[in-house]
């Protein structure tokens, strides 16, 4: 058995952080002294400790270390998933202050000359990321911000963000960027006029530059230009955030199977919306952990009600189609939380539907 003291020394945590994770119930003791109250830990605790201590110095979350601690040994796969979620978080959050930090330069020195990124990545990979987004651009005048298709520029390559309120699409292109981290709304015309251009590529490499309120890309010796629409796009990762221990229920699916039933006219239920009657598909989850669309008289009964989720089916199948492949995975997490639609293969490429109340 290891005192306290000990474990401290042997894990790089401090004796009053042991206290702290006893109290919460992250790391316990072996063995408490029903006398004088000291902590005793077996040799068995040296590696949970150690994995605490690291966890903590990157930032990451209590109940996540929490869950790290009891997946390590039978799930390691899903402990896996949730240090990259977290690997995530802090990229994302570096990229932000660089933005930040560019502006804010900016502002102390308004006469700087403008900074230029330049990302040089495959062809066929930023006509996917497009193709993956462009279903979900926003048509509404009274909101232009969502009529466009967002350019972000991240440390090693690019990531497109459509959404109209109602569904939200994401896709992601992987290449060499030179410059700072760029934010860029494209309107649809020329995201539409670039997807054009990169059809044409005859040459392993696509060139985007981000300068001046202006994007370009040149593809095999032609070129196009469009400037930046000057609105502030919604901050799109907060929206995709997931609360900490709530894994969402991952089904996989059958991408033909699900458009010809949704195609067919598959049980709906109607509710109303802004006063006019719309047709709701909804899904669940069967003791198999696959996918099952729900009829109105299900609803009605002691259904699973916290696995069921209404989404708009025509939404559903442009978010299929968008995706392509012929298995597709749907996270289902409740009632109220969005539904997503991944690729297997794919952790970057996605989209998420907003739920209809039930």
């Amino acid at each position: 058995m290891r005192s306290i003291g000990e474990l401290a020394r042997t894990s790089g945590l401090t004796v009053s952080a042991l206290r702290f994770y006893d109290r919460s119930g992250v790391l316990t003791p072996t063995l408490v002294d029903p006398v004088n109250g000291y902590r005793w830990y077996t040799d068995a605790q040296v590696t949970p400790a150690r994995l605490v201590a690291g966890l903590r110095r990157v930032g990451m979350p209590l109940a996540e270390i929490a869950a790290v601690l009891r997946l390590r040994d039978d799930e390691p796969a899903r402990a896996g998933r949730l240090l990259d979620a977290h690997l995530r978080r802090l990229e994302n959050g570096l990229a932000d202050a660089r933005r930040e930090l560019s502006r804010v330069r900016a502002l102390i020195d308004p006469e700087e000359s403008p900074m230029t990124t330049r990302i040089v990545l495959p062809p066929a990979a930023l006509a996917a990321a497009v193709d993956a987004v462009r279903f979900a651009v926003g048509d509404d005048p009274e909101l232009p911000v969502l009529a466009g298709v967002l350019l972000d520029v991240e440390s090693d390559g690019v990531r497109l963000v459509a959404t109209d309120r109602y569904r939200m699409a994401l896709g992601r292109a992987a290449g060499r960027v030179d410059g700072p981290p760029v934010r860029a709304l494209l309107p649809v015309p020329a995201v539409d006029e670039f997807r054009a251009l990169l059809d044409t590529a005859t040459e392993p490499e696509a060139h985007l530059t981000v300068a001046a309120g202006l994007v370009t890309l040149a593809v095999a010796g032609a070129e196009a230009t469009s400037a930046v629409l000057p609105y502030e796009f919604t901050d799109y990762r907060r929206l995709l955030h997931r609360p900490a221990g709530a894994p969402a229920r991952r089904v996989p699916v059958d991408v033909a199977t699900l458009r010809a039933a949704l195609r067919a006219g598959t049980p709906t239920v109607t509710r109303d919306h802004e006063g006019v009657p719309l047709p709701v598909t909804v899904l669940g989850v069967d003791d198999r952990n696959g996918l099952r669309l729900v009829d109105a008289s299900d609803l009605a009964g002691p259904d699973r009600a916290d696995l069921l989720v209404g989404v708009n089916g025509d939404f559903l199948l442009d978010a299929l189609d968008a995706a392509g492949g012929p298995q597709l995975v749907l996270e289902l997490d409740g009632p109220i939380a969005p539904l997503a639609v991944r690729r297997p293969d794919d952790e970057d490429t996605f989209s998420i539907l907003m739920p209809i109340r039930l």
